[in-house]
């Protein structure tokens, strides 16, 4: 994307004003959204405006600017939490004026939905290659998104408390796109007595780092939905009591956070792995009836905790469905990380999983060569079908095929760990087309990570024996 590499490249220049990375997409989203905000007519405090910006330089630039946050930030409602605690960073006012003329010059509305979120990821896509870590907190790929969306069919106009979270949201990425499949389901028309309903108290998140939570307010706020996004630690934090029908959430991989147990009472089993505590948060607040579908990484099938948790959720949820995802499906940020999308309806317990295969014998996914497409899910979404739940008729294609449908006897002679496979990868013999070494080395990070996290678990497990002798 040629703003992007225009956006970066300007980065570059402001390192020399002490402003780092972050700071600098921070200040970019304020103006962003100051300029996307002019571009739709979504009134903004007057004096608070982008004309007004553009209209001045030197030192009385950086005052107007530093009193425009000010200003905003003591606004009510999503206003003032979008501008929460925003404090200008730009020591030299050119460099201020020089990036408000380089967004001046693009018709930000024009380029497609969630072009903020675009450029804020291809940033951190940047920062990432350039070594950052951290920077994949914040990211699913679009496609992947997309996909998932039209799978689960999230629609607020079945019921009138009707309620859609992702409790990890990141930038907001799950929550945009449901809403833009309803503005295309619909073609932008609902009826007149569901239209401030869904606008205002249907898309629900939560996050816990700051600005991407304001980057999510930020890209709902100029689509005309009033998100409610909470900032804080999902796992951690206790039961809000907020029930939801729709739950589409990627939880942050790997094990940094608290490696804590939690002390959730509405937690059965006990782990310091954040993404079965995730797992069992959404079971916590899908109502019956609801759906989820959660990205996990293949750790979170296979370990002994794993199993554990499947085995209650079986119980109490119809796991219907389970697409394994190419490998590098999250390049460049956590590529080595093998990861799935588990889909399922809380109410009836599971009869019968059916896996997709897409990894088998699929070349690595690249940024380059060979980068994700929607190609990637499109036999998939054939054998999915269109019932959101599940419940369409599908066919098991056999010991050759990429779909098959596996019994709850099945299962559980597995110990309930979901990590079944049937093809053989021929792509992992080519020696022609054997993985870069530094995703050999991510991978294998990951799979040790899972070993901590059970030998963590028994070493808890040792202290609260001795506590109990």
């Amino acid at each position: 994307m040629d703003v992007v590499n225009k956006l970066w490249g300007f980065c570059n220049t402001l390192r020399h004003d002490g402003i780092d990375y972050g700071d600098y997409i921070e200040q970019l989203t304020y103006l962003l959204f100051l300029k996307m905000a002019d571009e739709k007519g979504v009134e903004v405090p007057l004096g608070c405006d982008w004309d007004s910006l553009k209209g001045y330089s030197g030192n009385d630039l950086a005052d107007h600017y530093q009193g425009l946050l000010r200003h905003l930030q003591k606004e009510p409602g999503l206003l003032g939490d979008i501008f929460a605690q925003a404090m200008p960073r730009f020591n030299n006012p050119v460099n201020l004026k020089r990036l408000i003329t380089m967004i001046d010059e693009v018709e930000w509305t024009e380029l497609g939905v969630d072009v903020k979120a675009e450029a804020f990821e291809g940033l951190l896509e940047k920062a990432a290659s350039e070594g950052k870590k951290g920077a994949g907190q914040y990211f699913t790929p679009r496609v992947l998104i997309q996909s998932i969306v039209r799978l689960m069919q999230p629609d607020p106009r079945v019921s009138p408390d009707y309620r859609i979270c992702d409790p990890a949201c990141g930038t907001g990425g799950f929550l945009v796109a449901a809403y833009q499949w309803l503005l295309d389901e619909t073609k932008g028309s609902f009826e007149r007595k569901d239209i401030k309903r869904i606008k205002t108290q249907t898309y629900y998140g939560q996050d816990l780092v700051a600005r991407p939570r304001r980057l999510a307010l930020m890209n709902l706020f100029l689509q005309g939905i009033e998100p409610i996004i909470y900032l804080g630690d999902a796992i951690y934090e206790p039961d809000r009591n907020d029930r939801f029908d729709c739950i589409l959430s990627n939880p942050p991989f790997g094990t940094k956070g608290a490696n804590e147990v939690p002390g959730r009472d509405d937690f059965t089993v006990e782990t310091s792995n954040k993404q079965l505590n995730f797992v069992q948060h959404i079971l916590t607040t899908l109502r019956s009836g609801g759906r989820a579908a959660i990205v996990l990484p293949d750790n979170c099938l296979f370990e002994d905790k794993a199993g554990e948790v499947f085995k209650i959720i079986m119980q109490d949820c119809n796991v219907h469905t389970i697409l394994r995802l190419p490998r590098g499906t999250f390049t460049p940020y956590s590529q080595g990380v093998k990861a799935n999308v588990i889909f399922l309806q809380k109410g009836p317990p599971t009869e019968q999983v059916w896996i997709f295969d897409g990894r088998s014998n699929v070349p690595g996914v690249t940024k380059k060569e060979r980068p994700l497409t929607a190609q990637h899910f499109a036999e998939f979404e054939r054998c999915y079908g269109a019932d959101p739940n599940g419940r369409s008729e599908r066919q098991d294609l056999g010991l050759e095929g990429r779909f098959r449908g596996f019994s709850i006897d099945e299962v559980k002679e597995r110990g309930y760990k979901l990590d079944i496979t049937w093809l053989k990868d021929e792509s992992l013999e080519d020696a022609d087309d054997l993985p870069e070494p530094d995703f050999l080395a991510s991978e294998a990070i990951t799979e040790l990570e899972a070993v901590v996290d059970d030998l963590r678990d028994i070493l808890a497990l040792m202290d609260l024996n001795e506590e109990d002798e």
